[in-house]
């Protein structure tokens, strides 16, 4: 991202903080959340060890938290060695996740805070703390000091069921300077629907050859239903009675006069007609019951657990958590922020419900959602009043109507599912270690080390001598050791991370602070993991480690150690390599590259050449992921140097001038290769 956009940004976030700070006080008057747990606002909160190197999952509010709840679930269930971590932004997000998510957070397998200000330094603290591996945020919530931070953190971070308007498109167009960096920031974009996912190609300028996002599919069409909702509906109209119910989900300012005229024309022919009327914001519960009052009509509110009567004509919705409970218990169900320019809200709710839709026709929010049901007669539209109260009672007065819409929306809902699975295939496509923090260091395991070894002392080599399991070591500029774990099929690598050049004399092995996952270890360790994954011919890592030294640390890893293998370096001093060998070799190099992985030191001392005739890669201290092209001749020129080097120093060391051609040719042949598939 552009450092002058990102600091305008940041100056503009910093003159609107103590307006929002202002904003959140004026809020608390209706509720008194939003004056509680500011150092949240500002990741000042203390968080504990035990919650690093997990997962974070960022859902704005109560209906995106519903939204991510199977995501989240399936994460819990799929990665139960790594802490997670949900955030939110508002009181009634947050409350959802306390009450979802109590007994994971009671036993410290979630922590739960608010997502702070978007202010450089808050995001950096909170990375600091949590040092995730991943982040996934829901929907729109797109920060540009947050990616910043997690890409100098480097924690890839995947906006999953993003969902993006024609209209926000059209916004967001205006500020491509600050958008479009901001988006090229992200790991992978998983949208809720192809048209979203060629907007936000086209404006990350990705919308020719691979793209950044993807269609993953629609998580609200994956909700999970609570086993006991139908239950609990179902003892409340029985109190009720046989009257009709016709449920206002998610109203807004302006919505609520016209829903109240439609009801008072409904009685006129249908009297025992209950309104559920549910607002979208706790601060405005007070204003309805005002409205409600004014318009003479009797009103009881959920959150006095008032009963319903049969002379009451409205159950003010002022709880949390209970809309799903609203929507079963109803038998019409008209879909807020629609009769007014807000872009309406999610109908998926109600259609797993199987329940027969009403909406304004203001519904851009959810555009495809609605053009299904459109497409599929399973939506009525309203207008104004007049028209709300003809389409209901038109409803009212056909069983068969309210059945075959209900039917026709449950059906487009379960048509549509799989997003979960999509995108859970998605996140294992990343490398992810087991974190272990232990005190005063974090490790990270590969998920194949046994859960017995994750606090042993692996990287004290006095350890394995007491073992008796040290096979052999290496001496160069500082000694590595080799080691073999009981039940292990290879040695490990056992490596203890030193300074170079002067500053070494001075300070052996202590390194300044950085971000967790950018320290010596970790970072490669990473690294590797990754490339594992990816295909890519290098060590397998076992366990890196971060511990803590004062104000910084030190760092140590665990390897497999490439069996029955000699680097390139020795090899050449005793024979040559076949010019199928030096092409083989440009392969991998190639190969290398177009994984994006940049060799900071490739040498011939970095190369081994195993019994099979395999090259490996090795040595991935200081090296890193990039992208483009521009960077890729250097890794190729510093290999051609070092190979000139030693022999020049050399009597016997087998390179010409060919043999190097011959690489250079195995190397655009590779590149070539794979332009013509994409």
């Amino acid at each position: 991202m552009s450092r002058l956009a990102l600091m305008l940004y940041s100056l503009l976030i910093y003159l609107l903080r103590p307006v929002l700070l202002l904003l959140f006080v004026w809020r608390s008057r209706a509720d008194a959340a939003y004056r509680q747990r500011f150092a949240e606002r500002f990741a000042l909160q203390a968080i504990t060890p035990a919650q690093q190197g997990g997962l974070l999952v960022h859902a704005v509010s109560m209906g995106e938290v519903v939204a991510a709840t199977p995501l989240i679930e399936a994460l819990l269930r799929d990665y139960p060695a790594l802490p997670l971590t949900i955030t939110c932004t508002t009181p009634t997000g947050s409350a959802r996740i306390r009450q979802h998510f109590a007994a994971q957070i009671a036993t410290g397998r979630v922590y739960h805070c608010y997502l702070p200000f978007d202010t450089p330094g808050a995001n950096r603290r909170l990375l600091h703390k949590l040092a995730p591996q991943l982040v996934l945020l829901l929907e729109t919530e797109l920060w540009p000091n947050l990616l910043h931070a997690a890409k100098a953190h480097q924690v890839p971070v995947f906006l999953v069921n993003a969902r993006l308007s024609q209209r926000s498109a059209r916004g967001y167009r205006r500020f491509v300077w600050l958008v479009k960096p901001m988006l090229q920031q992200l790991t992978a974009i998983l949208a809720q629907d192809n048209a979203t996912a060629r907007r936000f190609n086209t404006l990350a300028g990705r919308d020719k050859g691979a793209p950044l996002a993807v269609r993953a599919g629609n998580l609200k069409y994956d909700m999970r239903i609570a086993p006991d909702l139908a239950q609990r509906a179902a003892a409340l109209r029985a109190d009720w009675g046989t009257r009709p119910v016709l449920v206002a989900g998610s109203t807004h300012a302006g919505e609520d006069e016209i829903l109240l005229t439609a009801l008072q024309l409904l009685r006129q022919q249908q009297p025992d007609l209950l309104l559920i009327l549910v607002p979208r914001h706790p601060d405005r519960f007070d204003s309805v019951a005002r409205q409600i009052e004014t318009q003479g009509l009797k009103f009881v509110r959920r959150s006095r657990d008032q009963a319903v009567t049969p002379d009451t004509a409205v159950l003010l919705g002022d709880s949390m958590g209970e809309l799903m409970l609203w929507y079963q218990a109803a038998d019409l169900v008209f879909i807020g922020g629609s009769l007014i320019p807000r872009g309406g809200h999610n109908p998926l709710e109600a259609m797993c419900l199987a329940k027969p839709l009403l909406s304004g026709p203001h519904v851009f929010n959810f555009a495809l959602a609605y053009q299904l049901l459109e497409q599929h007669a399973a939506v009525r539209w309203v207008s104004d009043a007049t028209t709300l109260a003809e389409q209901v009672q038109a409803l009212l007065g056909d069983p068969a109507e309210q059945q075959r819409l209900a039917v026709a929306g449950l059906q487009l809902y379960q048509q549509q599912g799989g997003a979960t699975a999509r995108i859970l295939a998605k996140i294992s496509q990343q490398a992810l270690a087991t974190p272990v923090p232990l005190p005063g260091e974090l490790r990270w395991c590969a998920p194949a080390l046994a859960a017995e070894l994750h606090d042993a002392p692996l990287f004290t080599p006095a350890w394995w001598q007491t073992q008796q399991a040290v096979t052999g070591h290496s001496v160069g500029r500082n000694t590595v050791y080799f080691v073999r774990a009981s039940g292990a099929e290879t040695d490990w690598v056992l490596r203890h991370y030193y300074r170079g050049g002067l500053i070494g004399k001075l300070n052996k092995d202590w390194f300044a602070p950085v971000p967790v996952a950018r320290s010596r270890a970790l970072a490669e360790f990473g690294l590797l993991l990754w490339m594992r994954q990816a295909g890519l011919p290098v060590p397998a890592p076992v366990a890196a480690r971060y511990q803590r030294r004062g104000f910084g640390y030190s760092a140590d890893i665990l390897l497999e150690r490439i069996p029955q293998s000699q680097d390139l370096f020795h090899y050449l001093q005793q024979q040559a390599l076949a010019s199928a060998q030096w092409q083989q070799l440009g392969v991998v190099v190639a190969r290398l590259h177009q994984a994006g992985v940049y060799h900071s030191d490739l040498n011939c001392h970095n190369i081994l050449l195993d019994a099979k005739g395999q090259f490996w890669l090795i040595d991935f201290d200081k090296c890193a992921r990039r992208s483009g092209t521009d960077w890729w001749s250097e890794p190729v020129a510093r290999l051609q140097r070092s190979l000139q080097k030693e022999l020049a120093l050399r009597a016997a060391f087998y390179f010409t001038t060919d043999n190097w051609q011959v690489f250079i040719t195995g190397y655009q042949q590779q590149l070539a290769a794979e332009a013509e598939i994409h």
